[in-house]
């Protein structure tokens, strides 16, 4: 069983609008009762906010992922290897969900696990 996690994956998001104008606030992205919808947020959106709310988030998606897997093991170099690749999607793709951007990345990280068992 593959074990991954995406811890770190908030820095280097972050990294990514580092050339752009100042950050913008989470909120700025919330409904009126404060809630912001995770599977309507982009990689730009999240690229251009905080660092600490960056974080937050990466979080989030984390634990969401590997609650759905039913996981409880991180395993930090494969989770680095998961952030690069979905960093490196999400600069292609900035208008790319980033529930779409990590869920690509796991599936084609499966795929390829799977391809190496055999």
């Amino acid at each position: 069983m593959k074990k991954t996690t995406l811890l770190g994956f908030a820095a280097a998001m972050a990294m990514i609008g580092a050339a752009k104008a100042a950050p913008v606030d989470l909120s700025a992205y919330a409904d009126a009762n404060g809630f912001i919808d995770v599977q309507k947020l982009t990689c730009g959106q999240l690229a251009d906010t905080y660092q600490e709310d960056a974080n937050a988030l990466a979080s989030w998606y984390s634990g969401w992922y590997n609650g759905l897997a039913h996981k409880h093991f991180a395993d930090f170099k494969k989770g680095r290897e998961v952030e690069h690749q979905v960093i490196e999607h999400c600069k292609a793709h900035p208008d790319a969900t980033i529930i779409h951007a990590i869920g690509l990345i796991l599936k084609e990280d499966r795929a390829e696990g799977l391809m190496m068992e055999k």
